[in-house]
């Protein structure tokens, strides 16, 4: 099942079994194997990588209940979004005011 969801991403990329192999750092025989389900138990630090190339959790690898980013509208831009604010000093804190400040904005009534 693993092996399928690889696959599936994989080619929702766009990408060869050599590529993901190479931008991953491991064997394309071994990709192969698990997409083929002949590989059925793949190492943690192997699903990591990858995850990582496919831009999505380890959980989504193993987990077919796991939303696909499609499924809560989270794409690349959202992540995007999220590392920017980070990497400019926003903490989780301050990002969750700003929420609960923008939705008081949205549902106040409109003073026409």
């Amino acid at each position: 099942m693993i092996g399928k969801r690889v696959q599936q991403l994989r080619k929702e990329k766009g990408m060869s079994l050599t590529e993901l192999a190479e931008r991953a750092g491991v064997a394309k025989s071994y990709i192969s194997k698990l997409e083929r389900d002949i590989q059925k138990n793949p190492s943690i630090e192997f699903l990591e990588k990858i995850a990582a190339v496919l831009n999505v959790t380890v959980n989504r690898l193993i987990d077919s209940e796991e939303p696909a980013a499609n499924d809560n509208e989270f794409d690349q831009e959202w992540y995007d979004i999220i590392k920017d604010a980070m990497s400019s000093g926003v903490d989780k804190k301050r990002f969750r005011e700003y929420l609960e400040y923008n939705k008081w904005v949205m549902n106040r009534p409109n003073e026409d």
